[in-house]
């Protein structure tokens, strides 16, 4: 990657203060509620220009390989951007749950090719085509911290993915809506930068 980071890494764990997994849990129903609230017009403007962003994002930091996700919950949108990173020769991939307590696979993804749901209702291509993890990431964020941590929805997968060195180039993707103060765990990872529509 080149140029500086909006967010920069820690390279120190954060203490854990013990009652946090409980706050974690109202901070997750809340940021949830907080997406829902968003009306369908402007989560599609907003799509837009998020999706915008990482094509920018992608043309000043090229890779040949990129993870992707599937959008759930009301998540981002941003097939229109990875029909362009596709057609611009990169290979995309969607993580797949290979494990409850393992990091996250990947297979090789083309847009427009048949998906179906895991176990966990996720959609992951119908042909899995397992490849390496790629050397940079798009994560789904529920929310965000100024420090570059996330809020997922708590199964672990993504930090177990970005534990191993090298770490891959890691892109939070979310609305600037959920931008939220919170203290990260020792077990969490943070992102380089954040995309958002603003």
């Amino acid at each position: 990657m080149t140029g500086e980071p909006r967010i920069p890494r820690t390279s120190t764990a954060l203490p854990d203060t013990g009652p946090k997994q409980q706050d974690k849990a109202l901070l997750r129903s809340t940021l949830k509620a907080l997406r829902r609230t968003i009306d369908p017009a402007t989560r599609h403007a907003w799509d837009e220009r998020i999706g915008a962003r990482v094509l920018a994002w992608w043309q000043a930091n090229p890779h040949a390989a990129l993870g992707v996700y599937w959008p759930l919950a009301g998540e981002p949108d941003l097939h229109p951007a990875y029909a362009q990173l596709a057609q611009a020769g990169v290979r995309l991939a969607l993580p797949v749950v290979i494990e409850r307590d393992a990091p996250l696979g990947f297979a090789e993804w083309v847009p427009g090719e048949a998906t179906v749901a895991d176990r966990l209702g996720v959609a992951v291509p119908a042909e899995l085509r397992m490849v390496a993890r790629p050397p940079a990431l798009l994560v789904p964020c529920l929310g965000f911290n100024p420090q570059g941590y996330r809020v997922g929805y708590g199964g672990g997968f993504y930090d177990r993915t970005l534990a191993p060195e090298p770490r891959p180039c890691t892109v939070g993707i979310a609305y600037g809506c959920q931008l939220v103060a919170f203290v990260g765990d020792t077990h969490d990872v943070p992102l380089d930068r954040v995309i958002t529509e603003e």
